[in-house]
């Protein structure tokens, strides 16, 4: 019985029996129902991890053959979450020699208002931290990140030029009407946040989203998905999306300052086809930077969400997204 359980206590110390695999496939990417894709390129392994929502992970040699999914983040089920949380929208970020998890998570037995009718659940973005990017990812530092009296979902990292770590993310729109994008400091090893969130920009501020209310049209309340960039310039821009009526539509911002704190100017065109959106981006081991989004589609009333990869061009001043290669 001795050599089993050594087998089994040097595989939780290189953090591989904490991946509980589910069943377990070799797909490619077009065969993946995933949304808000993310893609680490892990110098270190040589290998790509995605995830996204639902908290699995998915891991590729290529780019075309994924093996997974992993459930890699290992909730503590006496947390706010709750012991069965909703993860949307996750990321993995190296920073510093670890590996950092952000996502939204939903603890829906708890209801924190009624705005319009709507009931509004614990809905927030926090961190969870490993040594290994294919985790387990677990809570660490401050037992919340973000107030729990409003909901917040789309969490991502960026450092700014002044050096510190910040969390970009979303305002939830059920609860304001017009969604936010902010930004809260994050402590230096990323364990908790520092100060009160300062809003970006707001979803009505955007050009090329539109809904219809009432019979009035004017620009959609949805903000989803930021994802900070800088230009081969150093110009600082953020991709992020919203709605074109039903549309799934994704547009860029740039900031005139350089920095986080804008002011932000919207471009008036969306920079992704119909249909595509939530965006992140990442340089392969080629040195090709590309984009991730799922495409969005309704089928029968079912929403399909696949993921999917651009080619992206930063050389110049600008976010170019050129062509579709999955």
């Amino acid at each position: 019985m001795k050599k089993p359980f050594l087998l089994f206590c040097l595989m939780i110390s290189l953090g591989i029996a904490a991946q509980r695999p589910l069943h377990v496939r070799t797909l490619p990417m077009d065969s993946i129902r995933l949304s808000d894709p993310s893609i680490l390129a892990d110098t270190m392994t040589r290998q790509y991890y995605m995830t996204g929502t639902g908290g699995m992970l998915w891991k590729s040699r290529d780019l075309k053959m994924w093996t997974g999914p992993y459930q890699v983040a290992d909730i503590d089920s006496t947390s706010w979450m709750g012991p069965h949380p909703m993860i949307w929208a996750a990321e993995l970020h190296a920073y510093h020699g670890k590996y950092y998890y952000f996502a939204t998570f939903t603890n829906s037995a708890v209801k924190i208002d009624t705005v319009r009718g709507n009931v509004i659940e614990r809905r927030a973005s926090q961190v969870l931290v490993s040594d290994f990017p294919d985790g387990p990812y677990r809570l660490f530092g401050d037992a919340t990140y973000l107030p729990a009296d409003r909901p917040t979902l789309d969490g991502t990292f960026w450092v700014d030029r002044d050096g510190h770590p910040y969390m970009v993310f979303c305002g939830e729109w059920l609860a304001n009407w017009n969604g936010t994008i902010e930004k809260i400091r994050l402590k230096d090893d990323l364990s908790g946040t520092i100060g009160t969130p300062t809003v970006l920009f707001r979803a009505f501020d955007s050009p090329w989203s539109r809904e219809r209310e009432n019979g009035i049209e004017g620009p959609n309340k949805v903000t989803d998905g930021p994802y900070l960039f800088r230009t081969a310039t150093g110009r600082l821009g953020m991709i992020w999306t919203s709605w074109i009526y039903d549309v799934y539509t994704q547009g860029v911002a740039y900031s005139k300052s350089g920095t986080l704190d804008g002011p932000w100017e919207q471009q008036t065109m969306p920079i992704t086809p119909p249909n595509f959106g939530h965006g992140m981006l990442f340089r392969d081991f080629s040195g090709h930077t590309l984009m991730s989004v799922h495409s969005h589609k309704n089928v029968n009333g079912r929403y399909i969400r696949v993921p999917h990869l651009f080619e992206v061009d930063l050389s110049g001043d600008r976010l170019v997204v050129e062509k579709q290669i999955r």
